[in-house]
């Protein structure tokens, strides 16, 4: 057990998945860095494709990089020491304190419950010694009796610590009562000693009519309801994982000489492995963008944009995308003068070749991509996961105007993206340029006298602390077409006001998608602080 001069914890457990856990402790982070205390959240094992890479290189669930950044803090792999990466067949690539420790099935991974434990106590144990206050989030529902020998996330945790844990049900999807008492029922005497009080999460109308369901449940189990959050709609916060994009995709809509709505049409192909589909939250809180996430060519329609975005499995969304007609269909649309653009995974697939010789990802050597940008990808064990500074290299089409720009995203990637050199009149084959720079001009090293380079669309001047002189990218002549492996892209103000301009005049937000977040934690804040007895919770940690 913790040493008791550590700082105290507070737990938020759920009765199942997506009843508000992440969002609550975002609250809760943000209320309490607002009262003076320097807040950590901690959750001992996330499974999402959705991450974030550290300062110092490695990488967390996104979640808790959200929770961080809500509470004031440098995110840090103690705060998330287990991220299991689903790559299909049941098996997830685990990544422990921030680096791929092992690719394991189901059955594999709980029988290794011993080594993992140790990850995360050790990760909570120096964030109680570092800061005032914890914030545990828990995972799916808190107690599952299939799982109670191998959890390493829920009450073990609230157990290792002796935390006070708050029990969140959803009431929006109904029978959150039965559920905050079945879970309950399920739990040992001495984990049901550790829930301190109820909370029912998203609730709409009239508080008074729960009055009598809030005083059963209460006098029922001895737990007292400390909050009736109410629901808060839309809240422009990252989301935790793709569960929100599994509803039906809208139709689409007529090609844009025809809409006549004046709206900025952007797909995303939702890929089935889809990873940081946060990139493009910047675009879709812009006024006048529609950002659609489509499947098939059909819900494509005739857009004035396509994004091909990250995937943890490149190359079995990429044989999605083949097999679906999706890359026929991109490659039609950028014929006809659409604009195209991959991400991570997705500037990949929009190279000429992707090769996979140690059979990293699959057991493929080699997949052909969609042709639309002079590079190829090859595989390699090592995972860059890098915060990274660079500028804009490319002077061509959009990209003139902001040509010397300086710019901010992350890395995180399996293998090394090479550039071509031009088809010549005697062969149809491309010949190789390395994807680095020789100048500060961002020019190509090593191609031969003479020979045209590919475009280079960044030129990376530092990743995390360290000043680098590396090129990142490609883009076609037109600038219609471009690929990078900046996550975070179109974050940055500058470059998604040059690109939406070229789609259609357009008169884009200057603010920073991380000033638009920082005012939604303080709503989010708020609204909590009106829901919940905050009186109570402080008293649960000793404040």
């Amino acid at each position: 057990m913790s040493s008791a001069r550590s700082a105290p914890v507070l737990m938020v457990a759920g009765t199942a998945s997506s009843v508000g856990k992440s969002l609550l402790v975002a609250g809760l982070c943000r209320i309490f860095a607002q009262d003076g205390l320097r807040v950590a959240p901690f959750k001992a094992q996330n499974m999402s494709l959705n991450s974030y890479a550290t300062r110092d290189g490695r990488e967390l669930g996104r979640a808790q990089a959200m929770q961080a950044q809500a509470a004031g803090v440098e995110p840090v792999v103690e705060m998330n020491p287990i991220l299991l990466k689903p790559e299909g067949d049941a098996r997830s690539q685990v990544v422990a304190m921030g680096r791929p420790w092992a690719t394991l099935k189901a059955g594999d991974y709980y029988g290794r419950r011993q080594a993992l434990w140790q990850f995360v106590t050790g990760s909570l144990d120096t964030l109680r010694a570092q800061y005032d206050l914890v914030i545990v989030e828990g995972a799916g529902a808190a107690v599952e009796p299939n799982f109670r020998s191998s959890d390493i996330v829920n009450m073990p945790v609230a157990r290792y610590a002796q935390a006070a844990t708050l029990l969140a049900g959803d009431i929006d999807r109904g029978g959150v009562f039965g559920a905050l008492l079945g879970t309950l029922e399920l739990m040992s005497t001495e984990d049901r000693a550790l829930i301190r009080g109820f909370i029912i999460n998203k609730f709409r109308g009239d508080r008074a009519l729960l009055e009598p369901a809030l005083a059963f449940i209460t006098e029922r189990t001895g737990v007292p309801v400390l909050g009736v959050v109410p629901h808060l709609g839309t809240l422009r916060i990252a989301d935790e994982d793709s569960v929100v994009l599994e509803q039906p995709s809208p139709p689409a809509p007529l090609p844009k000489t025809e809409r006549g709505d004046g709206l900025i049409d952007i797909a995303v192909i939702r890929l089935p492995h889809m990873a940081n589909f946060d990139d493009f939250d910047a675009l879709a809180l812009e006024e006048g963008v529609r950002v659609r996430f489509v499947a098939s060519p059909e819900e494509m329609g005739r857009p004035d944009a396509i994004i091909l975005p990250g995937s943890k499995t490149t190359i079995a969304d990429l044989a999605f995308v083949n097999e679906t007609g999706l890359a026929a269909a991109i490659g039609a649309q950028a014929r006809s003068g659409c604009a195209v653009a991959g991400i991570c995974a997705g500037y990949q697939m929009l190279g000429h070749m992707i090769r996979d010789p140690l059979h990293v990802e699959s057991e493929r050597d080699a997949s052909p991509g969609l042709g639309l940008l002079p590079v190829e990808t090859m595989f390699a064990r090592e995972k860059a996961t890098e915060q990274v500074q660079a500028r804009i290299a490319a002077e061509c089409g959009f990209l003139a105007e902001i040509a010397g720009q300086t710019i901010t995203g992350y890395e995180i990637h399996m293998g090394r993206t090479t550039g071509f050199l031009r088809k010549t009149e005697s062969s149809s084959e491309w010949s190789h340029g390395p994807m680095r720079t020789d100048g500060e001009d961002g020019s190509y090293a090593g191609r031969p006298a003479g020979e045209p380079a590919p475009t280079a669309l960044l030129h990376v001047m530092q990743r995390g602390d360290e000043r680098v002189n590396d090129a990142d990218g490609a883009v076609d002549e037109s600038g219609r077409i471009f690929g990078a492996y900046l996550h975070g892209i179109f974050d940055n103000p500058n470059f998604r006001r040059a690109w939406l301009n070229s789609l259609r005049p357009h008169a884009t937000s200057a603010e920073t998608l991380h000033a638009q977040r920082e005012r939604e934690y303080d709503r989010l804040a708020a609204a909590l602080r009106a829901a919940l007895d905050m009186g109570a919770i402080r008293g649960m940690i000793g404040r």
